[in-house]
């Protein structure tokens, strides 16, 4: 089930230079600048090395330090979240049981309404609750991309260990 995909995960990932990150804000005709340049200038002040491509899609920021495409389609999508180490990904529900059908957890940045990047806040609910029950790791704000990226390899050992407690077994 979508509830074990942190077993399957590699635990040996080291987020260095060899390490990809997919990044995707799905097709809402809203831009989402805020997470496509927030990557760009984490690329760009060396916090984060990985390799990193995006899916822009109606983002007006046009990424400097990061490859990137407005679209891709859906075949070149599934491949590249399997190539990646690390899927983010905007907080539609689309995109995000995506990369958990790959088996992968992914970094989760919901658009908000605030920011004027999308019409309510369902993202963040959604967010909230696939948090809350250990299927995501979740990046509300710019501030908070550049650490969850960088400890991402914590964060699903603690995953992992809490399915292990769910299922009433330590895993190796």
């Amino acid at each position: 089930t979508v509830g074990r995909a942190a077993k399957v995960l590699s635990p040996g990932l080291h987020v260095g230079a060899n390490t990809m990150i997919f990044v995707t804000v799905g097709t809402h005709e809203q831009p989402f600048d805020r997470l496509v340049k927030a990557m760009d200038d984490l690329k760009r002040d060396k916090i984060i090395s990985p390799d990193v491509f995006i899916q822009s899609g109606y983002s007006t920021y046009k990424p400097r330090f990061c490859d990137y495409s407005g679209f891709i389609g859906f075949n070149e999508m599934l491949e590249r979240m399997a190539a990646a180490d690390i899927i983010i990904t905007h907080g539609g529900t689309g995109s995000v049981m995506l990369g958990l059908y790959r088996k992968k957890i992914p970094l989760v940045m919901p658009r908000q309404k605030r920011y004027n990047e999308h019409i309510d806040d369902h993202q963040v609910h959604f967010c909230r609750m696939m948090e809350g029950k250990g299927k995501i790791i979740a990046a509300y704000e710019v501030e908070d991309l550049g650490a969850a990226i960088n400890n991402y390899k914590s964060h699903l050992q603690k995953l992992q260990e809490q399915v292990s407690q769910a299922d009433g077994h330590d895993m190796q």
